[in-house]
């Protein structure tokens, strides 16, 4: 059955033959245009848009696949249906021309009009698969847009809360109490603030990961001060979980070029997996040792743990986005399944591998990352003099619309002996820094009125190189922190922001 409301361009410089094609064609329910030369075609085509091109090769201003390469090249005409015709051009050689040139049906005159319109419907159906198609993927593409808009509002909106409720913590650690419960209670706000955070960390970062939009600071970094930094910040964790956490590290530096914030998360993840998985009175280890892969010399690093163990049938796709090792109905060991799919992205873009082991249920795991490192460095390299910390009462300006956010980092800041004053919105915060420059102020970005960026840029303009400006955001890409940068800011700091990354931010200033 015909369909009315398709149209068809008709493109032949013999009369008789276009007119017998035309009448076909109309006689079936098409409506037709026609045209007799290919840049006449071309015009049609590109005004009127028809759904299907009968396109005779020989014309006598250029040929039929001279017209259909063109049609293809622009992307108002390169959807619509072409099908050549010809009497004279019928070799294989110039079938295979004219198909492979873009065309999608290729008839030989004379054909019946039996053949003709089969043919017309074929492209039809073609065509309308096609638009249906694509349709389906812009659909897909604007939910997929949609979901990374809604988890970048959610991970905003979540990491407020847990900045004041990390601040708060931070202040409560710090102040002596008679009641050995307190201590304990404000440890346990901390490890739960912390894994939610991580956890909206990871979510983000998976997002990023499979629309592969996540993109590595390399710099030349010892791999082994990574893992010492990563197991000072895990051992709390272990302890608290009543494990013991050993280690055995190289005693020389492992030169690499690499994200070291990046390597961080890949270890940290290992570590919080193998805390997962792994019972009260149990132990991890974690070693690191030289070694050569395909002749290249490399970095492996290990994590292992006595705990559950991986089942065989699980451990050829435990680094899937949502595997678990825990699959049971009560899902006693928490977790959302996409730590390790993060840990072998981010070891993959490294140039390294990841491979999981296990004897079976109840014989622990053990996961080993390969890294390759840079020739070994020389002597002087290999001794990174620390870092003396200047501490000292600074004038600060603090401007944050949160209410909770901003009275806690008040007070942890006043805590530590510093002058702080405070803002809940943009121009409030220019004035206070007008009235009294400060030393250093933190700025949320995402003030009502004046935007955190607008206000780095009128401080930056009004005081030069005189301030130093943190960014405090929800919002953790690529996008802001270059936003933040364009905007004068020196440091991009991602909610919460833990006590100690702050003091030691204010010291090294």
């Amino acid at each position: 059955m015909a369909d009315f409301s398709a149209t068809i361009l008709n493109v032949n410089d013999d009369d008789a033959t276009r007119y017998l094609s035309t009448r076909t064609l109309k006689m079936a329910g098409y409506q037709v245009l026609e045209a007799s030369t290919g840049e006449e075609a071309l015009l049609l085509a590109e005004r009127e848009r028809p759904d299907v091109v009968v396109l005779d090769v020989k014309l006598p201003d250029i040929s039929g696949f001279e017209v259909c390469k063109r049609l293809r090249s622009r992307p108002e005409t390169a959807s619509i249906a072409v099908m050549h015709t010809s009497a004279t051009f019928v070799t294989p050689e110039k079938k295979v021309r004219g198909l492979e040139g873009g065309a999608d049906a290729y008839l030989t005159e004379p054909f019946e009009g039996e053949e003709l319109i089969a043919t017309v419907r074929s492209l039809l159906r073609m065509r309308r698969a096609e638009q249906e198609l694509r349709k389906r993927t812009e659909l897909l593409q604007e939910a997929d847009r949609r979901k990374d808009l809604f988890l970048a509002m959610l991970a905003h909106e979540l990491r407020n809360p847990l900045a004041a409720i990390t601040t708060a913590a931070g202040i409560l650690e710090r102040r002596a109490s008679a009641d050995p419960k307190d201590g304990r209670m404000v440890s346990i706000i901390q490890r739960q603030t912390n894994h939610l955070a991580r956890l909206v960390d990871d979510l983000l970062d998976v997002s990023r990961m499979t629309r592969g939009k996540v993109e590595l600071r390399r710099a030349r970094m010892d791999l082994r001060g990574v893992l010492e930094q990563v197991l000072t910040t895990f051992r709390p964790r272990a302890e608290a979980r009543k494990l013991t956490l050993d280690w055995s590290l190289p005693s020389l530096a492992l030169w690499m070029e690499a994200d070291s914030t990046r390597l961080e998360q890949v270890f940290t993840n290992l570590l919080d997996n193998a805390t997962k998985y792994t019972d009260a009175g149990g132990s991890i280890h974690m070693g690191c040792e030289l070694r050569l892969k395909d002749g290249r010399p490399g970095a492996a690093v290990w994590v292992k743990d006595t705990g559950i163990g991986i089942r065989a049938e699980v451990l050829p796709r435990v680094f899937d986005l949502f595997s678990q090792a825990d699959e049971s109905l009560e899902r006693t060991r928490g977790g959302l399944g996409i730590g390790l799919t993060l840990v072998r992205s981010l070891v993959e873009m490294h140039e390294g591998q990841v491979e999981a082991n296990s004897e079976g249920p109840g014989r622990g795991s053990e996961f080993v990352v390969w890294l390759p490192v840079l020739p070994e460095a020389p002597a002087e390299q290999r001794a990174v003099a620390p870092l003396r910390l200047v501490k000292r009462r600074r004038h600060i300006l603090l401007v944050e619309d949160n209410t909770d956010a901003r009275q806690s980092l008040q007070d942890l800041l006043e805590t530590w002996g510093h002058r702080v004053e405070v803002a809940a919105d943009g121009l409030r915060g220019l004035e206070l820094a007008v009235q009294q420059p400060p030393e250093l102020a933190l700025v949320d970005l995402g003030l009502p009125g004046l935007d955190g960026y607008r206000v780095a840029e009128k401080l930056r303009a009004t005081m030069g190189r005189g301030i130093r400006l943190v960014a405090l955001t929800g919002y953790d890409n690529l996008e802001h922190q270059s936003r933040a940068r364009q905007a004068g800011f020196d440091v991009h700091l991602v909610k919460p922001v833990s006590p100690d990354a702050l003091d030691r931010l204010l010291s090294e200033l």
